[in-house]
């Protein structure tokens, strides 16, 4: 099977799911605008052709690939970042490849469409109304009252999005907003976030996820001194996560998903309900794949490019520990100069500790703003819950990096 790999080398997981496919017998050809040479060495070596070409001039990559049909045929295409999740589909529909058609790709990147998708299917969503003016925006506020969330329409994880409490709040982030031609003004919904995650095949959930955020995103991306941290769950049977499970499978059904991954958010209210957030036709980023690999000792980059090439897992997925992981951010501006509390909490807790990945002395700081990942991430884990929620809370407020 010839599968045709977008951007296989960026984000950096990308090259992971390159690899993955070669691993189980694809015929891997990549598409990025990165030069081979900058390509991660486990894309690189995995790829029996690559085409460097501007992924944003569509014209230029349909060319590149029409040329290469002349000689090899194109089975799949598949694409795990989100920008160019539209350009995937229009590929297949050139060249007849199976996958996600446009229309059935859009409601993926389009959180208006997305959401009244999801209503259609009777799946509680939050209050939204879809805004390309200051006017409008307004005009969606006076309807869902405050607090509101404001974000793109187009758009992955928290960028751009932003709580408003008040009018004046709100005349506060509007000219932040100025670069973003279309918002969705929704209801704030005051409870737990968590992710649904699923491997697919023919319609099938193969494997599914579910990941705890502590803090909620929007709150970590609202304060710098907080540590984020994400737990994937290891016991998905428990009473208090079956409403999102189901309310997953339901999404799925409703957007006609097929094959694939996909990454689900959902809240939790205080009453139990479940309340659908978004979903995306990939995977969550930020190493969160990682967690799952040590949640269960596999690897679920395989697990997905099986599902792709041969409809099915070659080895079953078991869930055996809660995983979590934590993102440190660094006091302070420019490089860092040194970290306190490391050695004390490797001490207490060394054989639960399964990546230690901070940015070493005397490299510069990252934008804490535009990286999840921040200055360095430790993960943890354990079979029992309490002791990671433990951990990865010990790890947040002892572990310090400093920058100067």
């Amino acid at each position: 099977m010839n599968i045709v790999m977008i951007s296989p080398g960026y984000p950096l997981e990308m090259a992971y799911f390159t690899r993955a496919l070669a691993a189980v017998g694809g015929t891997v050809i990549g598409v990025g605008d990165q030069p081979s040479s900058a390509l991660p060495e486990e894309a690189r070596n995995t790829l029996a052709h690559y085409e460097h070409v501007s992924l944003s001039d569509e014209g230029a990559v349909l060319g590149a690939l029409q040329g290469l049909a002349r000689h090899v045929s194109i089975d799949r295409v598949e694409c795990l970042w989100e920008p160019y999740m539209i350009l995937a589909a229009r590929l297949r529909e050139s060249f007849g490849a199976p996958g996600m058609t446009v229309e059935q790709t859009v409601p993926f990147r389009d959180k208006e469409r997305m959401k009244q998708a999801i209503d259609a299917a009777g799946i509680r969503t939050p209050w939204h109304v879809s805004a390309t003016t200051v006017a409008a925006v307004w005009e969606a506020a006076e309807h869902v009252g405050y607090p509101l969330i404001v974000k793109p329409i187009a758009g992955a994880g928290s960028a751009d999005t932003y709580r408003v409490d008040s009018a004046q709040e709100l005349a506060e982030v509007l000219p932040l907003l100025r670069h973003v031609p279309e918002v969705s003004v929704e209801e704030f919904v005051d409870g737990e976030e968590f992710t649904y995650d699923t491997v697919c095949a023919d319609g099938s959930i193969l494997f599914d996820n579910i990941m705890w955020y502590r803090p909620r995103p929007l709150q970590m991306k609202m304060h710098e001194w907080i540590s984020p941290a994400s737990i994937v769950l290891r016991d998905l049977t428990v009473p208090d996560l079956q409403g999102g499970r189901q309310m997953g499978a339901e999404v799925l059904d409703a957007l006609g998903f097929r094959t694939g991954f996909t990454h689900m958010e959902w809240y939790r209210k205080s009453d139990g309900e479940a309340v659908f957030g978004e979903i995306g036709g990939r995977p969550p980023g930020a190493r969160a794949v990682d967690l799952m690999n040590y949640a269960t000792d596999g690897d679920v980059f395989v697990a997905w490019a099986d599902a792709v090439v041969h409809g099915q897992l070659s080895q079953p997925l078991e869930r055996r520990y809660n995983a979590g992981g934590v993102f440190k951010r660094a006091q302070g501006v420019g490089r860092i100069t040194h970290i306190e509390g490391l050695d004390k909490l490797l001490a207490e807790y060394g054989e639960h500790v399964m990546v230690v990945d901070l940015l070493p002395v005397g490299a510069p700081r990252r934008d804490w703003r535009a990286v999840l990942i921040s200055d360095g991430m430790i993960i943890v884990r354990h079979p029992e819950l309490q002791p990671v929620i433990e951990m990865t809370e010990r790890f947040a407020a002892e572990l310090h990096m400093y920058a100067s």
